[in-house]
């Protein structure tokens, strides 16, 4: 008895798309009657990516506990600003060019304008006004009033923090080492020379503290 041979159903894949189509009307009206031949292969399987609208976390900002609900794509910068009101940490780029927004968290810098609150959870952060301590700023707040390492002040917030987290591992750096901890943070006033002054200010209160 001859064997019944089955046919076999041609699918259309992504690799025929790249092949056959490369735009234009044709493909516009063609393409998707092919891909819903194979439509199942191209659905997203329940469970494999978690998903969540909105997550409970809770974060040590400034020594002080707080516990808030977060949004997936909320970021950290958002957080402290709109939801703890420390506006001290500056909105600038949002896109993690300017330094403008950097804060410690577990004492390394980081932007937080591209730091997503989530990933925040558990962390000790400390941002621009958690450096003083009662009536007396911080070394670096201080030289940067002295030796002027400021203009608009916008960006001052964020290279206070760097610095701090500079002289934190380093309370003694050349100013080569400045100006690279520094690297990641714009003054448009284009006051840098004061800011390295700063710094090397600043190292010199902590060495004899």
């Amino acid at each position: 008895m001859e064997k019944t041979k089955k046919k076999k159903r041609k699918t259309f894949t992504r690799r025929d798309f790249l092949k056959g189509f490369g735009g234009g009307a044709l493909s516009a009206a063609v393409v998707p009657q092919l891909l819903a031949h194979d439509i199942d292969s191209l659905r997203t399987k329940k469970g494999n990516i978690p998903l969540f609208s909105k997550k409970q976390i809770s974060l040590t900002v400034n020594e002080k506990k707080f516990s808030l609900v977060v949004e997936p794509a909320e970021t950290l910068l958002h957080v402290l600003r709109e939801k703890l009101n420390l506006t001290g940490t500056k909105t600038m780029c949002a896109r993690g060019e300017c330094g403008g927004c950097t804060v410690l968290l577990d004492g390394n810098p980081v932007y937080s304008c591209l730091y997503l609150a989530v990933r925040a959870d558990g962390k000790k952060i400390t941002t621009i006004e958690g450096l003083a301590t009662k009536e007396k700023l911080h070394p670096v707040q201080q030289a940067f009033i002295e030796k002027d390492g400021y203009q608009c002040g916008f960006c001052t917030p964020g290279f206070i923090i760097s610095s701090v987290a500079l002289l934190n591992k380093n309370n003694n750096p050349t100013l080569e080492e400045t100006k690279n901890a520094l690297s990641g943070n714009l003054c448009r006033c284009g006051n840098y020379s004061r800011i390295h002054e700063a710094v090397a200010a600043a190292s010199k209160n902590m060495r004899r503290a």
